[in-house]
C-alpha cells in the first residue's frame, strides 16, 4: 500500500458538517472518514453530569451525512470521545443516536463500541501501586477523590485498530486522543508514526488548519516519505504557516505532542505549499515512550449554585468599585453567617463576584488597571452543598447590591440593575476538573471495553 487518504468531515461532530464538500471529498477515493466528538473545553459539567454539549439534533443531523457518506464510498466512520466527554453514559447516548440512523436508513452496520469510563477499585490499585502519576499542573488526589469522581481514560490508537481490524463499518468510542482517530489505520498498515500522528494532529480540527476557518472538510493523505493536507470548500486554503501553526494549538511546546504511546516531535518537519490550497509536510517524528500511559480525566460534584447578573454604570460606584465590592462582600458574610448558620470560604460555601468589564476575563494579569470604564457586568455566583442554601446566599445579595451607599450620594441609591426577575437563577449542580493525571497500566488496551454490535437487519453482538 503506497498511500492511506482520510476525510476529517468536522472539527467536532455537532457543530456542522458541510455536505457538499464532503461529498466531493470522496471524488478522493478515501479509506476511511473519521470526526472528534468531544473535548474538556467545553468543562466538566458534561463529564460529570453525563450530558453533551451540542444538541442532540445537530449531533444525529451531522452523523447521518456522514455515515451517508461513508456507505457511498463503502468506508469505516471512526468517532471518538462521543457525547462531549465520552463516559460510558455519553457512548449509550450516541449509540442511539446511531440506531435511529441506522433503522431510518434500513442498513445493517457492524458498529464497535469503545467505553473508556473507569472503574474507580481499578483506579484504587493503580493508585496504591504507584500507577498513577500527576500531569503539571494536577490536584491533589487519594482513594475518595476517585471514587467520587466519573473518571474517563482517553485511549490512543490500539482499542481503534483492534475495531478496524475486527471489521467495523463504524467505531463510536468514548473518550478518545483526537489524532488517534486519523493516525490509528495508517500506523495499522505499517506507515511511519510520525506522518500518522501529525497528520490526525493537524485534521483532527477540521478547517481550523486552514489559514481562515470555512465551511469544509480536509483530506489527508499519508504516504511512506511524506503528508499532504487539502482542504475541500469555498474559500478554504492551507498554507505552511497555518498547518505549522496549527502544532501550537492546545499545547504548550510547538514541536513535542504527548500520546498514550510516545511523543509526536514535528521540530524538524518541513512544510511546503504544495498548490493553490494543500500543503506537504515531512520530517514528522515519533519517539516511543518506555512506558505506555492513558490521560485520566475526573469529574466531581463541587455542589449546587445560584447566580444573579446585573450591572452598574454609576461612575461614582465605578471609580471605587473594588472598595464598594469589598464592604458589600464584608456585609453579605457576616449576614450569611448571622441568617443561615454558615461561613463563607469554609471550603464549601463560597460567593464570588465576577466583574465583566474589570478584570473577569484577564484577573491579575489585566495590565490596564486604571482605565475606568463606562460600566461594569456583575455576576453573583453562590455555591454550596445545597441548592437552597446556594439560593438563600445569592439572595441575601441582592439587596446590598442594589442599595449600598457611597459618600458621594445623599439618601437612597440604587446603583446595581439585575438583568432577570426573579433575580436569582438556580444552576443546579456544578462539578470540577478532580484529575490531570497518566495511568500506567499492564497492557495497553486494558483501561477500554469493546463490543461488536450489529445494529439493523440480523442485529447480534459479540466480545471484542
Amino acid at each position: 500500500m503506497q498511500e492511506i487518504t482520510f476525510v476529517a468531515a468536522t472539527g467536532a461532530l455537532g457543530a456542522g458538517v458541510h455536505e457538499p464538500s464532503l461529498e466531493a471529498s470522496l471524488a478522493y477515493k478515501p479509506d476511511f472518514i473519521a470526526s472528534d466528538a468531544g473535548s474538556t473545553d467545553a468543562g466538566p459539567f458534561y463529564l460529570g453530569a453525563g450530558r453533551a454539549a451540542f444538541a442532540r439534533e445537530a449531533v444525529k443531523r451531522d452523523m447521518d451525512v456522514v455515515l451517508r457518506a461513508a456507505r457511498k464510498a463503502r468506508i469505516p466512520v471512526l468517532i471518538g470521545s462521543v457525547g462531549t466527554a465520552g463516559s460510558d453514559t455519553h457512548v449509550d447516548w450516541m449509540m442511539a443516536i446511531v440506531r435511529e440512523i441506522i433503522s431510518e436508513h434500513d442498513w445493517s452496520l457492524k458498529v464497535a463500541v469503545i467505553k473508556s469510563e473507569q472503574n474507580s477499585d481499578y483506579l484504587a490499585d493503580l493508585l496504591a501501586r504507584d500507577r498513577i502519576r500527576a500531569l503539571d499542573p494536577a490536584p491533589a488526589i487519594d482513594e475518595g477523590v476517585l471514587r467520587r469522581s466519573r473518571v474517563v481514560g482517553m485511549m490512543g490508537v490500539e482499542p481503534l485498530q483492534d475495531a478496524i481490524r475486527a471489521g467495523a463499518d463504524v467505531v463510536i468510542a468514548g473518550r478518545c486522543s483526537d489524532p488517534a482517530l486519523y493516525a490509528a489505520i495508517p500506523i495499522m498498515h505499517g506507515f511511519p508514526e510520525g506522518l500518522a500522528w501529525h497528520a490526525g494532529k493537524a485534521a483532527e480540527c477540521g478547517t481550523l488548519v486552514c489559514e481562515t476557518m470555512g465551511k469544509g472538510v480536509i483530506v489527508g493523505v499519508v504516504r511512506h516519505d511524506e503528508l499532504i493536507l487539502r482542504p475541500i470548500g469555498e474559500g478554504l486554503r492551507c498554507t505552511p504557516q497555518s498547518v505549522a501553526a496549527h502544532g501550537l494549538y492546545e499545547n504548550g511546546d510547538p514541536y513535542l505532542h504527548k500520546e498514550c504511546s510516545g511523543t509526536l516531535d514535528l521540530s524538524q518537519c518541513v512544510y511546503e505549499q504544495l498548490d493553490e490550497t494543500a500543503v506537504r509536510v515531512t520530517g514528522s517524528q515519533f519517539h516511543r515512550a518506555e512506558t505506555y500511559t492513558v490521560k485520566l480525566e475526573g469529574a466531581e460534584q463541587v455542589g449546587f449554585q445560584t447566580i444573579m447578573v446585573g450591572g452598574v454604570r454609576d461612575p461614582y460606584i465605578l471609580r471605587q468599585l473594588d472598595s464598594w465590592l469589598g464592604l458589600i462582600n464584608g456585609y453579605i458574610a457576616n449576614k450569611v453567617e448571622e441568617l443561615l448558620g454558615v461561613k463563607l470560604g469554609d471550603g464549601v460555601h463560597t460567593l464570588k463576584m465576577h466583574v465583566y468589564g474589570k478584570d473577569a476575563v484577564m484577573g491579575a494579569l489585566e495590565r490596564d488597571t486604571a482605565h475606568v470604564p463606562l460600566e461594569v457586568g456583575i455576576v453573583v455566583e453562590a455555591t454550596a452543598p445545597t441548592q437552597a442554601v446556594a439560593t438563600s446566599i445569592a439572595k441575601l445579595c441582592r439587596q446590598p447590591l442594589l442599595h449600598a451607599p457611597i459618600p458621594e450620594w445623599k439618601g437612597a441609591i440604587t446603583g446595581y440593575a439585575c438583568l432577570h426577575n426573579p433575580a436569582e437563577i438556580e444552576r443546579g449542580p456544578v462539578y470540577r476538573f478532580s484529575l490531570n493525571h497518566v495511568a500506567a497500566p499492564e497492557r495497553k488496551t486494558e483501561m477500554f471495553r469493546t463490543e461488536l454490535v450489529t445494529v439493523g437487519e440480523g442485529e447480534g453482538r459479540e466480545a471484542a
